[in-house]
C-alpha cells in the first residue's frame, strides 16, 4: 500500500449490522452487545503504519458498535475525506505523512459539523494530550493502553463526551510569549535567526556567561529543554501555526522589539 493509497471499507447489510454480538464470542471477547435498532458508529482511521491501520481495522471490525467506512495513511488524505465526513469519529495518529495531527485539527477547528477526532498516538511528547485538548481534539488514547481502551473511549466521545488523560492546565499556554521580558524576547528573536553565545554576547554587549544565563530562564519560561527546541517553536510563532498566532498584548515576533534591541546598550 503506497503512503497515499486509500482503503474504503464497504459497510455491512442492515441484518448483518443489526445482529446481536454474543458475549464470548471470537475476537478476544471485544464485542459488545448492541441493540438491533441501534445504527453502528461510522469510523474512520489514519496512521503512518500499515501494522497499526491492520490493527485498529480488525479492532473496530470486531465490535458491533462501530462501522470502519475510511483507512487512510496520510493527513492530508484524511482531511480531504474530513471535509464532506462520511463519518462521525476518527482515530487519527499524531505524526502524520504530510499534514500533521494539529494543522488536522487546526483546519478541522474552523469546518462546521467536522468529525471528532481521538488522537491514537506512542509519542513521548507529556503535552501532547494538552495540546490535543486545546486545538479541538476530543480524546486521547496511548498506543500502550489496552486496545478495549480505544473502543471504550470511541463510544464515550461517539455520546458526546471528551475523554483525555491527566492534562496539566498549566502546560496550555494560549501564548507561549506571555511570560517573556521585551529582552527576552529579543533574545528569543536573534536566537531563531541562528547566532552563537558568542555573537549574542557581542550583538547585546555582555558576557557569554550571562547570555547562558538568560538562556536557562528564557528555556525554562518557554518550556523547552535546548536551543533547537527554542528556535522550533519561535518559528512556529514567527510563521503564524502557533495555535495562539499573536505575542502577548498582539504584538509579534517581528514588531520592533523582534531583533536586537538592547536598555542603554545592554542585556541585564
Amino acid at each position: 500500500m503506497t503512503p497515499t493509497q486509500t482503503t474504503r471499507i464497504m459497510a455491512a447489510s442492515p441484518s448483518e449490522a443489526g445482529r446481536p454480538a454474543a458475549q464470548g464470542q471470537s475476537g478476544g471477547g471485544r464485542q459488545r452487545l448492541q441493540a438491533p435498532d441501534l445504527e453502528p458508529i461510522d469510523v474512520a482511521v489514519c496512521d503512518k503504519s500499515p501494522l497499526i491501520l491492520a490493527g485498529l481495522e480488525s479492532l473496530i471490525n470486531e465490535d458491533r458498535r462501530f462501522r470502519l467506512v475510511l483507512k487512510v495513511m496520510d493527513g492530508e488524505e484524511f482531511l480531504e475525506a474530513a471535509r464532506q465526513p462520511r463519518f462521525s469519529v476518527a482515530v487519527i495518529g499524531w505524526q502524520l505523512p504530510t499534514l500533521h495531527a494539529r494543522d488536522v485539527l487546526r483546519a478541522l477547528a474552523r469546518q462546521a459539523a467536522a468529525p471528532k477526532i481521538v488522537i491514537y498516538s506512542g509519542t513521548n511528547d507529556p503535552a501532547a494530550p494538552a495540546e490535543t485538548l486545546q486545538l479541538g481534539g476530543a480524546g486521547f488514547v496511548s498506543k500502550r493502553a489496552p486496545p478495549e481502551r480505544l473502543l471504550d473511549v470511541l463510544a464515550a466521545v461517539a455520546a458526546g463526551d471528551m475523554v483525555f488523560p491527566f492534562v496539566d492546565i498549566r502546560k496550555m499556554r494560549a501564548d507561549p510569549l506571555e511570560n517573556l521580558t521585551l529582552r527576552e524576547r529579543s533574545l528569543l528573536a536573534a536566537l531563531g535567526s541562528g547566532q552563537t553565545n558568542s555573537q549574542l554576547a557581542k550583538d547585546f554587549g555582555v558576557s557569554i556567561n550571562t547570555i547562558k544565563f538568560h538562556l536557562r530562564n528564557l528555556f525554562e519560561k518557554l518550556d523547552v529543554k535546548n536551543r533547537a527546541q527554542a528556535i522550533a517553536l519561535f518559528l512556529e510563532m514567527k510563521h503564524g501555526t502557533w495555535p495562539a498566532g499573536q505575542g502577548a498584548g498582539g504584538r509579534g515576533l517581528d514588531s520592533p522589539i523582534g531583533r536586537g534591541r538592547r536598555t542603554q546598550g545592554r542585556l541585564e
